[in-house]
């Protein structure tokens, strides 16, 4: 069987606290797009979870099965539920890792929804949701498979309506490290939440931008290209985006774009 797992954009970020666990509190709306990987799956008699990289991705290879957060998904819905049966992962990727895409987090949410039905477990999506913040913050959204504001960790999901738009999604060639970006002494961690009434019409900002431009000149150039576009950065980043009513001015603007910067136009889903 071969599922999508799409990729996600923060509309805007704000870093509201630092918590005791370590953990930082945020506010952020949540826009899933059809930027997909591809995960195929098969389940198998014994219970073991093996992984089968593709030959053409040296990246996935390299990983260890204690850092691929798909054969953790499954490792922890197996030991959760008492299944005795196993499975065999393949992903191909198309979403940028490091991008603050939400690649992995998705990949693993996928496997957790897939697998809570191939292995008959059928627990309700709530507490799929729940195990699956285990393996990190973003992981609830994807599970759920709508967008949505989120708080807390970004684990407090409220459904969100969205009106349609087309994204130019910029990757400018490197990888920005999530960790690295949350203990940097410069990021801005006492935003003043919001309510859901006051959701920032323009689209707001994201409180880890200063960091990342100062941390990687090619997201601050990509950043710098794109502004009289409105760019925003999704996540940590590398990743910058810009949104469109249409899907032809999203692919024109794409075309002036310096060739070794990825590019992805892709739609925000409705739900």
């Amino acid at each position: 069987m071969r599922y999508l797992a799409p990729a996600k954009l923060n509309l805007f970020l704000h870093i509201t606290g630092r918590r005791a666990d370590g953990f930082h509190d945020l506010q952020t709306v949540f826009q899933i797009v059809d930027l997909f990987d591809e995960i195929d799956i098969e389940v198998i008699g014994d219970s073991v979870i093996r992984r089968d990289p593709r030959p053409d991705d040296p990246v996935l290879a390299a990983l260890r099965d204690d850092e691929d957060l798909t054969v953790r998904a499954a490792r922890l819905l197996q030991q959760a539920a008492g299944v005795r049966q196993g499975a065999r992962l393949q992903v191909t990727k198309r979403i940028p890792s490091g991008g603050g895409l939400g690649g992995g987090s998705s990949d693993a949410a996928t496997v957790l929804r897939a697998l809570n039905e191939l292995w008959g477990v059928h627990w309700p999506v709530e507490k799929l949701a729940g195990l699956g913040l285990q393996l990190g913050s973003d992981v609830p959204v994807f599970v759920h498979g709508r967008n949505a504001f989120a708080s807390g960790r970004g684990e407090r999901l409220t459904p969100v309506e969205l009106p349609p738009k087309w994204f130019l999604i910029v990757h400018p060639g490197v990888s920005v490290s999530t960790r690295e970006v949350f203990s940097d002494p410069r990021l801005t961690r006492d935003t003043p939440p919001l309510t859901m009434r006051a959701l920032p019409a323009d689209g707001g900002r994201n409180d880890c931008e200063a960091v990342v431009r100062a941390r990687c000149p090619e997201v601050a150039a990509a950043l710098d290209r794109l502004a009289p576009l409105g760019a925003r950065l999704t996540g940590t980043g590398a990743c910058v985006f810009t949104a469109f009513d249409a899907r032809e001015a999203a692919e024109r603007a794409a075309r002036d774009l310096p060739g070794h910067w990825r590019r992805f136009v892709a739609q925000g889903r409705s739900v």
